[in-house]
């Protein structure tokens, strides 16, 4: 899956916050770019990995969109 991501750099503190706006309150933060990217990556993982879990004894459906 590909998510766009929105980095706000911080000149002091690097890339605070940064935020998946696909995924509400997905949020991360770097130092760096590259930093921020890994964190925002394991944000997006551990928020899909949450959504799984809470929604696993529901009736669902996937859509294609696009």
């Amino acid at each position: 899956m590909i998510f766009k991501v929105i980095l706000h750099k911080r000149d002091e503190d690097g890339f605070i916050p940064v935020q998946c706006p696909s995924l509400p309150g997905c949020w991360s933060q770097g130092k760096t770019k590259e930093e921020a990217l890994v964190n925002i990556k394991d944000a997006i993982q551990s928020y899909l990995k949450a959504v799984e879990e809470i929604s696993k004894d529901k009736e669902s459906e996937y859509v294609e969109v696009g």
